[in-house]
């Protein structure tokens, strides 16, 4: 039986608040439009999922910033911040739905040139108090002030995610953001080239070295206590996949992409392989809920993944990580970052700051030419 809209948000919820309870860091939930995918509007669900845990950080996978104001996301995102007590980040992308871009009134050929602008507005809506705009893709600004304000005057942290752009990768770098190597589907190769990019460009934007570059990486996982069990009882689910079906063989999938499927260890020494091609990284997703899996299953994937899986791969990932590396910034981090330790936050940002702030970066928002400054491969 085809559960009903209802019970899927249901059963969803439930998933989010059980990940919490059994050692899970981050809850992350992606935007679409078109079924059998959802949830349409994520900065709701994750308000909801707020209200029901404590400790959880919650993000998106992906927010997309080329079919939604950047006005809205700026509000929607920042309101979700106060509710949850800045326990929010987010990733923006692009989408893999190419008719998205006509449903919200977009033309799916400049999707590129639409991120970077709508990024780029994005980010002088949240730092900047007074917004004065013009841009190619939206009606001009003026004097505007998106409400309400992040909370301490700190915005959620913000990832880029990517399966093949390297503008996306120098936007990233440029602002000092961090990238994500949203690999699932994709071959591990392809993605190594995106991530040494991005380290290369923080470094030189002068956000600190290649070591402190913060990436994110993704997986699909089906995890069993044996791993011919683990390949039995997940095929049904990627032979009637949406994104699998009609494509390569699970096998193929396994073997070159991160598609994770095996027993406990398995699955971590397949893990700990992602750093061994992207270095360190400051976050790994988990695609869990994917396939038609029933909510039963997923359940049980969380208990083994959150009960043995994890504690295992944190033990192997602190033995190799780089005493550099950065962990995915929290909302206490940004705070004493700008402001110092032990000093007082801002209450509020002064309505009266304008653009011309003393220490404010000399970068233009308006520039949409990233991609004339990228160096070759």
């Amino acid at each position: 039986r085809v559960p009903s809209e209802a019970e899927r948000i249901a059963d969803c919820m439930e998933e989010a608040v059980h990940a919490e309870e059994v050692g899970f860091d981050v809850y992350s939930v992606g935007e679409h439009h078109n079924p059998p995918f959802w949830s349409s509007c994520p900065p709701v669900f994750l308000a909801a999922v707020a209200a029901r845990t404590s400790r959880l950080k919650l993000s998106t996978s992906t927010t997309l910033i080329t079919t939604n104001d950047p006005v809205r996301i700026a509000e929607e995102y920042a309101l979700l911040q106060h509710i949850c007590a800045g326990r929010n980040d987010m990733m923006l992308g692009r989408g893999n739905t190419a008719p998205v871009y006509p449903w919200f009134g977009k033309d799916i050929r400049q999707g590129l040139p639409l991120a970077l602008e709508n990024y780029n507005l994005l980010h002088r809506l949240w730092h900047r108090d007074v917004v004065d705009w013009k841009g190619s893709f939206r009606t001009p600004l003026q004097g505007f002030t998106s409400a309400p304000r992040p909370l301490d005057d700190v915005p959620p942290f913000v990832w880029h995610g990517s399966i093949r752009t390297p503008e996306i990768a120098e936007q990233a770098a440029f602002y000092g953001n961090g990238f994500f190597a949203n690999g699932i589907f994709w071959p591990e190769d392809h993605f190594r080239k995106l991530v040494d990019l991005y380290r290369t460009r923080f470094e030189y934007w002068g956000h600190g070295t290649r070591q402190q570059a913060i990436v994110g990486v993704g997986a699909q996982v089906f995890v069993a206590r044996r791993s011919q069990d683990a390949v039995r009882d997940f095929r049904p689910y990627f032979n009637e996949s949406p994104v699998y079906k009609g494509g390569p063989s699970m096998e193929v999938m396994m073997e070159r992409t991160p598609l994770l499927v095996g027993s406990v260890q398995e699955i971590v020494d397949r893990a700990m392989r992602q750093h061994e091609v992207y270095g360190d990284f400051a976050r790994q997703l988990f695609m869990i809920d994917h396939g038609g899996l029933p909510k039963k299953v997923v359940l049980e994937q969380l208990d083994l993944l959150g009960g043995e899986v994890l504690p295992a791969l944190r033990r192997e990932m602190q033995a190799v990580r780089d005493p550099q590396a950065v962990r995915t910034p929290t909302h206490e981090d940004m705070i004493r970052a700008k402001y110092g330790e032990g000093k007082p936050r801002q209450p509020r940002p002064n309505p009266n700051r304008g653009d011309n702030v003393t220490g404010m970066s000399p970068y233009t928002d308006t520039d949409t030419s990233i991609r004339s400054r990228l160096p070759s491969w």
